[in-house]
């Protein structure tokens, strides 16, 4: 396993919901970088916001990126005026005199630009651990491998109905810098964090850290899976006793963590019940902690497909519980969330065919929890950009419940050499292609299902666009397709 560079510190110790006792304004810490010279790598949203927050806290900025300037042209348009560009590559970057860089999630830690800084001994954090330092408020990280954004969404409702003044972001919407630009207002930070994220942290310390799963994902990345479960386990390693850690009790992995780090252990399950945290109860979602029981809704309440979603709904349950939001306010969001787009979204049923757009499903761990969740015979579309992904634990799964499978991507080959033996298949060249095919293959009662269990680079911008482009096409057809 590579070694994870930097240090992790200790964080600051609190108590309560305190976990961070810096009171300092902007203000007062200028000090700390006024004049500094600051380096950002990476100028997507979270570069963006890193850079504007370094240039108030008055250092002397300058951001470098491998696109050149006319592909990044509404971000260049973000930054404030003083900031200076380096883009189109970074060999016009001068690291002689730099104190400190600042690196966006995509950027890969151990690229040859980082190693020569690193050689420097330049110190390297990442946006999040920026953005850390300078939050006073409640921090809620929620990571894992599937059902990050769905769970963090889910809560960050739950809390805002609760009366909770929360800033929802990190991996999905505002970067987190963007809480401390705004002031730093918010009652509590509630941030999805993902392991690109955790490569660069040092003294962040959330209050609640919770973890719903951890399946092989970004192994073109990461070096191993030992590599990418230690990524994930530094949301809790400066955590204290007066912090909590919201475990899932049904994953090996994130089960395995109850025996370390200091923070108060809550967990979840779907499978039994628990002394501390939520579980199911027959059809009921009970939270329990420190002797006291409710039962929040029950089961048939969820608007959201999928047993992956009741493992959501369980983690944020667990964590708006610590929070001390009431199971009435829980059940009254829990019943009206139809979840996000791109996860188990139902696009149309056309002729008794229901079609699932799993766009999100970009690991084969999202699409076998996608696959569990329907008893109908169903038609897969997956593939994609390969992540050095085994997808052989697709196979049993396929065999059981797929009806028939097209492929489509660079993974194409691969996937189908992994399901050896399944001959219900076709290769299709493009989306479009593999929807049609899926439809003309498709009976009433059955369900067109894309959840590709690998990235979308190959065909398309990201997985929303891979996402819209397919509920696109279904929106066009006709009962005669």
């Amino acid at each position: 396993m590579k070694q994870i560079k930097g240090s992790r510190g200790q964080g600051v110790k609190g108590s309560g919901v305190c976990f961070h006792s810096n009171p300092q304004t902007l203000e007062s810490l200028n000090p700390l970088f006024k004049g500094k010279n600051a380096l950002v790598v990476g100028l997507a949203r979270s570069g963006v916001s890193a850079a504007n927050l370094l240039y108030k806290l008055g250092a002397n900025v300058t951001v470098t990126d491998e696109k050149g300037e006319e592909a990044l042209s509404d971000n260049v348009k973000k930054l404030k005026k003083g900031i200076s560009l380096k883009l189109g590559g970074h060999d016009s970057v001068n690291i002689n005199g730099i104190d400190l860089t600042v690196i966006s999630p995509g950027v890969l830690w151990d690229s040859p630009f980082l190693n020569k800084i690193r050689e420097k001994g330049i110190r390297i954090m990442s946006e999040v651990e920026l953005a850390f330092q300078h939050i006073n408020a409640p921090l809620i990280v929620i990571t894992g491998t599937n059902g990050k954004t769905t769970t963090t969404t889910l809560t960050g409702e739950i809390l805002k109905k609760g009366g909770k003044k929360v800033f929802v972001g990190g991996n999905i919407g505002n970067p987190l810098c963007e809480e401390v630009l705004n002031g730093g207002k918010s009652e509590m930070v509630l941030s999805e964090i993902s392991t690109f994220q955790t490569e660069g942290i040092e003294t962040f310390k959330p209050y609640i850290s919770a973890i719903l799963n951890i399946t092989p994902d970004h192994l073109d990345r990461h070096e191993s899976m030992d590599e990418y479960i230690e990524l994930k386990k530094r949301v809790f390693i400066n955590q204290d006793e007066n912090d909590y850690m919201v475990l899932n009790l049904d994953d090996e992995i994130t089960a395995g963590f109850s025996t370390e780090g200091r923070g108060k252990k809550i967990f979840f399950s779907r499978l039994k019940e628990v002394e501390n945290g939520a579980f199911v109860r027959g059809d009921k979602i009970i939270f329990k902690n420190e002797g006291r029981e409710e039962t929040v809704c029950s089961l048939k309440d969820l608007k959201l497909i999928g047993v992956h979603n009741i493992e959501n709904t369980l983690a944020s349950v667990a964590v708006s519980g610590i929070c001390g939001i009431s199971a009435k306010v829980m059940k009254d969001v829990i019943s009206k969330f139809k979840g996000i787009k791109h996860r188990m979204e139902l696009v149309r049923e056309i002729r008794g065919v229901r079609f699932i757009n799993d766009s999100k499903g970009t690991n084969v761990g999202a699409t076998v929890k996608s696959l569990q969740s329907f008893k109908e015979p169903i038609i897969l579309i997956a593939g994609g950009k390969d992540k050095g992904s085994d997808y052989l634990p697709l196979k049993g799964l396929i065999e059981e419940r797929v009806k028939f499978l097209i492929l489509i991507g660079d993974a194409k080959k691969k996937i189908a050499k992994s399901l050896n033996g399944f001959k219900n298949k076709i290769e299709a060249d493009t989306l479009e292609n593999a929807v049609k095919e899926g439809f003309s293959r498709a009976k009433n009662g059955d369900i067109v299902l894309l959840s590709p269990a690998c990235a979308s680079f190959d065909m398309f911008r990201d997985y929303e666009d891979r996402g819209e482009q397919f509920k696109e096409i279904v929106n066009k057809m006709t009962i005669d397709d």
